[in-house]
């Protein structure tokens, strides 16, 4: 690209009334929050037993797997440098890193404060995730809701650790740590007594949450699911469970492109629940079966749900954090695809002229708007794109393939 192509591209946004830098500064300034878990298939690095996986499961063995911290360190620094921005990483509490093995209702900072230094290094935000599965107390599939008071009190203190954990965080790195909590709790067949389940959960979080920390270190999220694998009949946290405890508790609410009906689009629930929760988190993934975590592509879905964010300036109020693992094809490779995935799509919404779009669906006029959406496809988003790259100094097509194949190379042989 020359630089002839940028000026010809930001001289016809401007005919339309958008202002192309605008949009390249405010994109600069949105942080992704990338997931750890796709570099090592959602495998941890406990040297405890485990249990099930609590429906989670990353399907192939594509070489390359991170088996430990230094690895799945390494993939990270190098998919950071090929996704331009500075962004975030979310991390699981099954990844410290220390030579104890301290059971997850004992985690402390000092199992993670390398963890702290690194981010520190990379000039990253830390997100984190108490993890209730792939455990020998959570092969009942449940956790929180468990009738087994003492099971309960375990992962009650599971996640009391964590969130001491996560604010530590926010403190040293001097931005909020996003501490969300999924509980895979549900039965197979059809249970009678729903309402015992879900208040035990209740109580249960209730208590994880009861000590106050300073927003400006913790922001607490709630995240619910349709349905898991060993759950298929009910799923305790359901989204009118934890939509209701968060209105009513203050917390934050975070919603997963995979926990919904396949009918269901996310897009559409972003205003209506911004209307009553302050904050919200986002778990972006492709949910091509249901909750089947395949990694993001920049298609109708995710962009709706980026045009929803910038049209209803919800930007300030979201959390974007990516939740998806294939093993099928280079971690590395999806991370980066999928994170860049998520910025085109937030830039094509901030590359739209807003009001023109909203003056006209004010006035009913529809055809107007029919005729203003579709033309406003053939504009050159992907030159704006390329010139944010060209800025932010990481690559753009065949050498964004030729640097992604080479990375892959240096780690095919692991073992």
């Amino acid at each position: 690209m020359t630089r002839l192509d940028y000026d010809a591209a930001r001289d016809q946004f401007a005919e339309w009334g958008v202002d192309t830098e605008a949009a390249i500064e405010r994109l600069a300034t949105i942080p992704i929050s990338m997931h750890c878990w796709q570099g090592d298939d959602v495998v941890g690095f406990e040297q405890l037993s485990a249990g099930s996986g609590g429906g989670i499961q990353a399907t192939g063995n594509f070489p390359g797997r991170a088996r430990n911290v230094a690895e799945l360190r390494a993939d990270l620094e190098f998919a950071y440098s090929q996704i331009p921005g500075k962004h975030r990483l979310n991390l699981h509490a099954f990844y410290p890193d220390t030579d104890e093995q301290p059971e997850r209702d004992a985690l402390d900072y000092k199992h993670f404060e390398t963890w702290v230094d690194w981010a520190k290094e990379q000039g990253l935000g830390l997100d984190f995730n108490p993890t209730f599965f792939a455990h020998p107390k959570a092969d009942d599939n449940l956790t929180l809701s468990h009738p087994d008071k003492g099971i309960r009190d375990f992962w009650i203190r599971h996640g009391q650790c964590c969130r001491a954990i996560a604010a530590r965080f926010g403190e040293e790195l001097g931005s909020p740590c996003v501490d969300n909590i999924w509980v895979p709790d549900g039965y197979k067949d059809i249970p009678v007594d729903r309402m015992a389940a879900r208040q035990r959960l209740e109580a249960s979080i209730d208590a994880m949450l009861a000590t106050d920390y300073d927003k400006a270190h913790l922001l607490d999220a709630v995240e619910s699911k349709l349905f898991g694998i060993g759950v298929e009949a009910c799923t305790v946290g359901s989204h009118e469970f934890y939509m209701g405890y968060a209105i009513r508790k203050g917390t934050l609410l975070c919603l997963d492109m995979g926990h919904f009906h396949p009918t269901e689009n996310i897009a559409d629930k972003l205003s209506s629940v911004a209307l009553s929760v302050d904050e919200i988190l986002l778990h972006v993934s492709r949910p091509m079966r249901w909750d089947s975590d395949h990694v993001i592509l920049l298609n109708d879905d995710i962009l709706a749900m980026a045009q929803e964010l910038v049209f209803t300036n919800l930007l300030d109020r979201t959390h974007i954090g990516l939740d998806f693992f294939d093993a099928t094809i280079s971690r590395t490779a999806a991370w980066v695809i999928g994170t860049r995935n998520m910025q085109k799509a937030l830039l094509r919404a901030l590359l739209m002229p807003q009001e023109e779009l909203k003056k006209v669906e004010q006035e009913l006029n529809f055809s107007d708007r029919f005729i203003l959406t579709e033309e406003l496809k053939d504009l050159p988003f992907a030159t704006v794109w390329e010139e944010f790259c060209v800025r932010k100094d990481v690559s753009t097509g065949k050498a964004l393939l030729a640097n992604l194949n080479n990375y892959q190379a240096s780690v095919a042989d692991r073992g």
